[in-house]
């Protein structure tokens, strides 16, 4: 069929042309918008699940519809080692931005991009020679005493206060996206942690709404323990077989194109209902496919290609990200199933003593390919990895 038509769209946080199966999550946060809004009290949401499954994507989609309520949003992808002092002050920036037409009081807004311009310019690992009003544009001289101290935790806690009385101003709220989220230091964490907390307790109408890979919970439940009751964690899984039926059906009847029952099983089969293989197998069908309706010979003919493009693509370039003993200890996991699994077993499996692996664990832990499930055991942030090894070492 024409390829120009293909509606299918396997990408790193692309919005897929049918978001199928994640109707209950945007009612939940259709809730937590109207709430805030309404002044009430509420939990700032964070989404957890393997990668694939469509998180970004979510979070985007949470982002536009807080700004069809003309909210203030601004968006952050959290990296290992890196403050997030920057990224929270040019991402506020954006959000207040956003409501400064609005707001009938320009020296409030003034006063706020004063803070802001403080909150930055006391990031200790700052490049020498970097200039907030470039970087941020903001030209308005730095304030004192206000979001200064250079104490991320209460820096942050009062400029969030600063953003959501703007926000307030206006009767809207402020939404602020943090994709990564496990990324996030240990220190900025736990200060994040602390000013939604201070923030929840104020009612401020500034929510925090984050994304990151299963072990998330437990790295926020780490760094405060009342963590587990400051947010409203929502997994994110595979996709029910209706719904990835639907992801496939519907954007095909809107080019007058069918599938036969059997290629929507195989097609199942194949993808296991991860929203990214769904999207993958898709569009490598539909351009073996020769005309409507798809068969299940149509799709046997195309999981081969499509395997090979998930092989380069979703697998293995986050193999190649990977060192020889790490490539080992992952061989080795993946030889013990596809299930979590003790790290007991990994070393066992290589003949090692699990204490002279631990390099290689926590560096794939880092590099975000593993994740700590529950102490001691281990798992593959991406589904079908242990698969995609095994049919490698064959």
């Amino acid at each position: 069929m024409d390829p120009v038509r293909n509606p299918y769209a396997p990408g790193a946080g692309q919005r897929p042309p049918e978001l199928a199966g994640r109707d209950r999550e945007i009612s939940q946060f259709e809730v937590v918008l109207e709430r805030v809004a309404r002044g009430r009290p509420e939990r700032s949401m964070v989404l957890t699940g393997l990668r694939g499954v469509g998180k970004t994507v979510l979070l985007n989609t949470f982002r536009s519809m807080a700004m069809q309520r003309l909210w203030g949003t601004g968006k952050i992808e959290a990296r290992p080692e890196q403050s997030i002092r920057r990224p929270v002050a040019a991402a506020l920036h954006m959000a207040v931005r956003e409501l400064a037409p609005r707001h009938r009081a320009p020296d409030r807004i003034e006063q706020f991009l004063a803070v802001l311009k403080a909150f930055a310019l006391r990031d200790p690992k700052a490049p020498k020679g970097t200039s907030v009003t470039i970087q941020l544009g903001i030209d308005v001289p730095a304030a004192r005493g206000r979001a200064d101290s250079g104490d991320l935790e209460i820096d942050l806690t009062e400029l969030f206060a600063d953003a959501a009385s703007v926000a307030a101003d206006l009767s809207v709220g402020i939404a602020l996206f943090i994709d990564e989220m496990q990324d996030v230091p240990a220190p900025d964490i736990s200060a994040l942690c602390a000013a939604c907390h201070e923030l929840s307790q104020n009612g401020g109408p500034l929510i925090v709404v984050g994304a990151g890979l299963p072990h998330l919970p437990s790295v926020l439940s780490a760094s405060k323990s009342y963590s587990e009751r400051l947010f409203r964690y929502v997994r994110i899984d595979r996709l029910e077989r209706s719904a990835a039926d639907l992801a496939l059906i519907a954007p095909a009847e809107r080019e007058e194109v069918t599938f036969d029952p059997g290629a929507l099983d195989a097609l199942y089969e194949a993808a296991d209902g991860y929203p990214y293989f769904v999207q993958a197998y898709g569009k490598v069908t539909w351009d073996v496919a020769t005309a409507s309706p798809v068969t299940v010979k149509d799709v046997r003919v195309a999981a081969p290609e499509a395997e090979g493009e998930l092989a380069v693509g979703f697998f293995g370039s986050r193999y190649e990200r990977a060192t020889p003993a790490e490539r080992e200890y992952m061989r080795a996991m993946a030889a013990l199933g596809d299930e979590p699994v003790p790290t007991s077993a990994v070393a066992e499996e290589l003949s090692r003593k699990p204490s002279s692996l631990s390099p290689a664990r926590d560096g794939l832990i880092k590099k975000g390919l593993i994740y700590s499930s529950e102490r001691g055991l281990i798992a593959f942030t991406v589904p079908h990895f242990g698969k995609f090894l095994r049919s490698q070492t064959a």
